[in-house]
């Protein structure tokens, strides 16, 4: 009699089995399919159709046909001096904003961090530039570039440093204006990412740490930095992914003047689809920038997964 209700519960004797493992994965298809099916068709296929045309010599104009070239487009590409130096600068961009941005972003994390008087006032603030877009921020900021009004420029008048300049239409200034918008704009996704690993780290740590007479620099970098190592990694190679993909902050600043000094690759390659009509070449580009892309994520990959190598 107990063996028989042993059977009976365990699905032997009358009771449903226990799904196998092709239902499960049926059942689990099925419930991940109204998600994957946006990324499928929004996302996935432009890539693939992307990649295609640039194999082509496609061009604006309905009723001119297109042609396959094989690989001709990224062939002018490789004697194309205006996208290498677009590529050069996107380059300086990227690592100009990335690296001021992760380290103005950890000092302000550590800083929210402490036990402070308003400190909620003072994350609210933070997260500003992050809730406002990017079309508003670079309208906000040529008006305080502006040559005239601006107010960058009053306050260099007011203090006696000069009558000022245009900063964004200078050759020597326009890129370096540029970048410190986009530290500005990116750094409070950067600084919620570290404050959280911050307050995920224990507290009792940094007390022993204390206790054994560690300065504030060595309970850093033996207890703050390992903890929050991963979600840097992490966080600074989407960021370096981002600002080189970035369009419209730069676009709605400069549009890449002047003189080209500020014309990012995603700027030239909109230039030449949108302005000149040469499809075909643009998406060479883009396939460009995503193998530039593919090649940042196989090496923040291959970084994880060393690191976890080394802990285990």
């Amino acid at each position: 009699m107990a063996l028989a209700g042993v059977k009976r519960r365990s699905g032997v004797d009358g009771a449903h089995p226990r799904p196998g493992t092709a239902a499960r994965d049926r059942a689990a298809w099925f419930l991940v399919l109204p998600a994957l099916l946006p990324i499928l068709i929004l996302s996935v296929g432009p890539l693939l159709y992307g990649i295609a045309l640039a194999f082509t010599d496609a061009q604006s104009g309905r009723t001119r046909s297109t042609q396959w070239i094989g690989t001709l487009n990224f062939q002018d590409l490789l004697h194309d001096t205006l996208f290498w130096d677009s590529f050069r600068i996107g380059l300086l961009w990227a690592f100009g904003v990335t690296v001021p941005q992760f380290l103005l972003a950890l000092g302000l994390a550590l800083l929210l961090n402490q036990k402070l008087r308003l400190r909620w006032l003072a994350r609210a603030l933070a997260i500003i530039p992050w809730a406002m877009p990017e079309v508003v921020v670079g309208i906000m900021w040529r008006l305080v570039y502006n040559p005239d009004a601006g107010i960058l420029n009053e306050t260099l008048r007011d203090l006696g440093l000069g009558d000022g300049r245009d900063w964004l239409t200078g050759l020597a200034t326009a890129l370096p204006a540029v970048i410190l918008v986009g530290i500005w704009a990116g750094m409070p996704q950067t600084t919620v990412a570290l404050l959280a690993g911050l307050q995920n780290t224990p507290h009792e740590l940094h007390e022993a740490a204390a206790l054994d007479g560690a300065g504030a620099w060595r309970r850093f970098r033996t207890v703050t930095w390992p903890a929050i190592k991963p979600i840097a990694l992490a966080i600074s190679a989407l960021n370096l992914i981002w600002n080189f993909n970035s369009f419209a902050l730069v676009y709605v600043l400069t549009s890449g003047g002047p003189g080209g000094r500020t014309r990012l690759p995603m700027l030239f390659a909109y230039e030449e689809a949108f302005r000149y009509g040469q499809f075909g070449y643009a998406a060479a580009m883009g396939c460009v920038m995503v193998a530039v892309i593919s090649v940042i994520l196989a090496c923040y990959l291959v970084g994880r997964i060393s690191a976890g190598g080394e802990q285990r």
